[in-house]
């Protein structure tokens, strides 16, 4: 398993942008899937996006918003999110997830406010 460590969130105001990192402790090259996740205060902890090994990305809702990609030298995934809007606000997750285990990280707290 690897350990993930989140970064790149924090207080924007709203129509910003942002790119989240998620750097795995080891290669994420033959990891089936890394996602990103968020979780907004009472809501249920929601996928936002999936990029596979094959690299094949997957979107939930707002897609035109979100991009999400790897850099496997860097065993890094990034989320970048545009138009940042209120709703948005969240703490955002990495996953990695190999079938056999699954490892998520601490999150990072994005909040969009004026």
């Amino acid at each position: 398993q690897v350990q993930l460590v989140e970064s790149g969130g924090g207080l924007v105001q709203p129509g910003g942008s942002l790119r989240l990192s998620c750097v795995a402790s080891g290669s994420i090259s033959s990891i089936n899937v890394m996602g990103w996740y968020r979780q907004a205060p009472g809501k249920e902890r929601e996928l936002v996006a999936q990029i596979d090994s094959a690299g094949r990305k997957g979107y939930v809702g707002s897609k035109g918003r979100f991009t999400i990609s790897r850099d496997n030298a860097r065993n890094t995934v990034y989320l970048q999110i545009d138009s940042l809007n209120p709703e948005d606000t969240a703490v955002y997750y990495c996953n990695a997830n190999q079938g056999v285990w699954s490892s998520w990280g601490q999150g990072t707290q994005v909040t969009v406010s004026s």
